[in-house]
């Protein structure tokens, strides 16, 4: 069992860090920087011994260089990397440290440190239950709701929970939700590691934390059909939008086009996701980077690679990966019916798509990523922005299929001409945001069930206030099977059909057009044996799973 050392401070101070030692080490060391780094400050006389005796050689100096991260040292033991993030904290905030804590009061301080750590850890304990509920769970789905930056007042789905948790709610605060997060996610995300990371040139440095492992394999094969988002989200603790989108950034060479400020990118990133609510079963930041990664399958299309501009690009990957920011979970005709202020705002249409696209506009200005470009043409972006978002909007389905459907009938599409590559940009994000039902079978059933039981999250409020229970949302009445048989033949198959006749169609086309129609034919079955979808008793044969789709 590791041991932690401790010469300066008194024996008791720090028996219950000797105690809990494997969870501080897992908290902070092995999940930040790794199993195999050890380290040690010979100033403090603290040291971590992976079990080797004290007289051990591991016990010498240190033998590698100087560990650092965001400017602060790595070769420290708890407490004193404590120390300097708060010392670190207070300078950027230009406060002082204070007489008792800056005059050799060291003992008080370490204490007081020490009792942080165990109140952060018995907390993260407590609660680590509650937190595997939040994301699952109906009755905890308000959890996250009490400190969110969203940029409009929530739907109250607190109303679904049970009273046993609403003072949990009421009493919530940042600092607490903060712990709920890993030590590294806190460090990614913190203000106080943002303004600090080291700068080398040329070096795309806040990227290389995510670059690691299985997921720098994963990225190596992003633009294969059955890229699988769950997986790579898993393996990028949570960060799956931030690290695709950079990554396809700097694939298509869009950084250094638009000469676009790294530190901004990555602040514009950071905000896009956590404006999605990751409560939400399917609108969530995840699914803004499974439709972000189909619509660069799509942009590789052998039709359109050639024609498309890096502007063309830029704004493909921008309005996937924010189509849907800052979703509440529910669907424009519950915010009609419940009178909230943002169908009045948007006076009824397109509401939900024409918040995301003005919350995407608010934190395009907020980061200051396009500060730098002339107005004219940032404005220019912001307007294509928000056309390509609105084209998300499924009640202007048949609108787009149409026209699309006449431009194919007649021949007529020049993609020469901006206004006709914009238009497949439009077309090309509506095949993203509906593309699930073309992915392979595991994949494709995980997101029709999501996205039944946000449906189901919906009508159990709309049964709360004795609303009318909108279409596809009781789930007393509308099975999992019978909702997809129905979204496949009605919206997803009409617009596949086309854009096969577009691609003319490509190897990637055929492959999505057979698995959209063994999927249905799994729907189908199962919804005529009455049976829950169950990967195990039905799979669609000869679903690809294991091919690299190009």
């Amino acid at each position: 069992m590791s041991c932690l050392m401790v010469e300066r401070c008194g024996a008791g101070t720090f028996e219950w860090l000797e105690q809990n030692a494997i969870q501080v080490r897992m908290l902070v060391l092995e999940e930040l920087w790794g199993r195999d780094l050890m380290m040690r400050d010979s100033s403090l006389g603290v040291g971590v011994c992976p079990d080797e005796p004290p007289g051990s050689p591991v016990w010498g100096p240190l033998r590698t260089p100087p560990v650092t991260c965001g400017g602060l040292s790595l070769a420290l033991e708890l407490p004193a990397l404590i120390r300097q993030l708060r010392a670190a904290w207070r300078a950027r905030r230009g406060g002082a440290q204070g007489p008792e804590r800056s005059q050799g009061n060291t003992w008080v301080a370490e204490k007081e440190e020490v009792e942080d750590v165990k109140q952060d850890i018995e907390y993260n304990s407590a609660h680590l239950e509650a937190d595997g509920r939040l994301n699952t769970g109906h009755g905890n789905a308000g959890v996250l709701l009490a400190e969110r930056r969203g940029s409009y007042p929530l739907i109250d789905l607190r109303i679904v929970k049970t009273s046993a948790h609403q003072g949990e709610v009421e009493s919530g605060t940042r600092k607490k939700l903060k712990r709920l997060l890993s030590f590294q996610r806190y460090c990614h995300a913190s203000r106080l590691l943002r303004g600090l990371v080291p700068h080398t040139p040329g070096s795309l440095h806040l990227l290389d934390d995510d670059y690691l492992g299985q997921a720098a394999h994963m990225l190596s094969k992003v633009g294969t059909w059955n890229f699988d988002i769950f997986l790579f989200d898993r393996l990028t603790n949570g960060n799956s939008l931030v690290t695709l989108m950079c990554h396809l950034f700097n694939v298509y060479g869009l950084i250094h086009h638009f000469q676009l400020d790294m530190v901004k990118l990555h602040r514009f990133l950071g905000m896009v996701q956590e404006d999605y609510h990751s409560q939400n079963p399917y609108h969530n930041a995840v699914h803004a980077a499974d439709v972000t990664q189909a619509m660069y399958c799509y942009l590789n299309e052998p039709k359109l690679t050639e024609q498309l501009t890096p502007m063309d690009v830029f704004l493909g990957l921008m309005a996937a990966a924010a189509h849907d920011v800052d979703h509440p979970g529910v669907n424009q005709p519950f915010l009609i019916k419940t009178r909230h202020h943002l169908a009045s705002l948007y006076q009824n249409t397109s509401v939900l798509e024409s918040h995301h696209w003005r919350s995407t506009v608010g934190m395009l200005r907020e980061s200051g990523l396009l500060s730098h470009l002339p107005a004219d043409i940032s404005q220019d972006i912001e307007q294509q922005l928000g056309s390509l978002i609105l084209a998300t909007d499924i009640g202007r389905q048949n609108e787009f299929l149409l026209t699309f459907r006449e431009h194919l009938d007649n021949q007529d599409l020049d993609l020469q001409q901006a206004s006709h590559r914009h238009f497949i940009l439009q077309i090309a994000l509506k095949c993203a945001d509906v593309c699930n039902p073309c992915r392979v079978w595991e994949l494709s059933r995980q997101w029709s069930e999501r996205v039944c039981e946000e449906f189901y999250r919906q009508g159990d409020l709309e049964r709360k206030f004795d609303l009318e229970i909108s279409p596809l949302c009781d789930q007393r009445a509308d099975s999992v099977p019978a909702i997809q048989t129905g979204f496949i033949s009605y919206i997803v198959e009409p617009l596949f059909e086309e854009w096969h006749r577009f691609t003319e169609p490509s190897p990637l086309s055929q492959a999505m057009l057979g698995q959209l129609h063994k999927n249905k034919a799994c729907w189908s079955r199962l919804r005529h044996a009455n049976q829950p979808s169950d990967t195990q008793t039905e799979e669609p044969e000869g679903d690809g799973e294991g091919e690299d789709i190009p």
